[in-house]
């Protein structure tokens, strides 16, 4: 491994936690009167497992993100790839603002539609600059689809 990959895989996995930590600070308003007063979805995992995979969720896609940086800026399927990187990572964060801080489960639902969409792009433009990338990113498009159908079902049920 070089160092420019080490560095900009660690710059960019920075930033997913700079996100992740986003999330954090909207989930505290909600976590201890709103969301345990709601009906659950049969699928809901119990709450400690939701912090260990955000965690390596944030992590493979730092992962990958560095590895299509690594790849230089200048070339534009590289930009293009790093674009959707970021959007995906502010509809992420918008998704705990708009769930957890504001309560708002079908805004919230409209943007984690809007995240798994754009997670799917990102894969596509990710697979054209280095294929590894685009498959570090298959989990995290996974937990996007649990998420969607988990957000989608506390909209439907409360």
């Amino acid at each position: 491994m070089n160092i420019k990959l080490l560095l900009r895989s660690a710059t960019t996995t920075g930033i997913c936690m700079i996100f992740g930590l986003l999330g954090v600070i909207a989930l505290q308003n909600g976590v201890k009167d709103w969301y345990p007063a709601l009906q659950k979805p049969w699928f809901t995992a119990p709450d400690f497992i939701y912090g260990p995979i955000w965690i390596v969720m944030y992590c493979m896609v730092g992962l990958s993100a560095g590895l299509v940086w690594s790849k230089g800026f200048y070339h534009r399927w590289v930009k293009t790839a790093l674009y959707h990187f970021g959007f995906i990572m502010m509809l992420n964060a918008f998704w705990f603002l708009l769930f957890f801080g504001l309560h708002e489960t079908f805004l919230a639902l409209l943007a984690i539609l809007g995240t798994l969409t754009i997670t799917f792009f990102t894969i596509k433009w990710f697979k054209i600059v280095t294929p590894l990338s685009a498959y570090l990113l298959i989990p995290y498009a996974v937990w996007m689809l649990y998420l969607t159908c988990f957000t989608f079902e506390f909209w439907r049920i409360n």
